[in-house]
């Protein structure tokens, strides 16, 4: 975050055990970088939720600002192999944090999710994942079924991550510009997002496990496709 243009860094509280890591980044920061304010441990702990957990340090931000779908887009407008992830009323911020860690890895243009029913970019999906907020652009579509109709209309072909259905995902053809739609665990992918999808994969699981963990999935999903790029 003290590296990124875009992030506006107000306040840095660091532990003095904890400086040396950070003092370059902070010393090399974009114009306005706070200096680090040497605070205790317990003085951290008090600027923070309850079940936070920080490594020594808690910076305090304003939210990047807003990305458009049409924005993305266009974005990804000269590459055959963009490759975007949609989720589909993921509400757990660790998760959606993590996922966003394995887009960062596999060089995804964007995670789109509902303006609804999608976890608030806070301080513990920063952290779950891990850096990946500041590189890689959170989409907040109002209607996503409109969504996913305006990605398929730039050229992307919309995969359904699905656990119970579909082509086994290393059997399916992808490739080219691709849309990566996962759901929320236990429910899966709401009707009209499935409806909306070109085509339905899963992973194939050993007998008597359901599912995985969606920032496990969609890790493995964007493996495969990354795979064959």
């Amino acid at each position: 975050a003290l590296a990124n243009p875009l992030r506006r860094c107000r306040r840095l509280l660091v532990t003095a055990a904890a400086l040396p890591g950070i003092e370059t980044v902070a010393r090399n920061g974009t114009a306005g970088t706070p200096a680090p304010e040497i605070s205790q441990r317990h003085a951290i702990e008090r600027h923070l939720p309850g079940d936070a957990v920080h490594q020594g340090m808690a910076l305090l931000v304003d939210p990047l600002p807003p990305v458009g779908l049409d924005d993305v887009l266009g974005a990804t407008a000269g590459r055959s192999d963009a490759v975007i992830v949609v989720l589909d009323q993921a509400t757990d911020p660790r998760n959606v944090g993590a996922v966003l860690r394995s887009a960062a890895a596999f060089d995804v243009g964007a995670v789109v999710v509902p303006r609804r029913h999608a976890p608030e970019v806070t301080g513990s999906l920063a952290k779950a994942a891990s850096g990946a907020l500041e590189s890689v652009p959170v989409v907040r579509a109002v209607n996503l079924a409109r969504g996913l109709r305006t990605i398929k209309e730039a050229g992307f072909w919309c995969v359904g991550l699905d656990a119970g259905d579909g082509t086994a995902i290393a059997e399916a053809e992808l490739s080219g510009r691709l849309a990566l739609v996962l759901g929320a665990e236990g429910s899966g992918l709401r009707r009209l997002t499935r409806e909306a999808c070109d085509i339905l994969v899963r992973i194939p699981l050993a007998a008597g496990v359901d599912s995985l963990n969606l920032s496990a999935s969609a890790a493995i999903a964007l493996y495969e496709v990354r795979r064959r790029s």
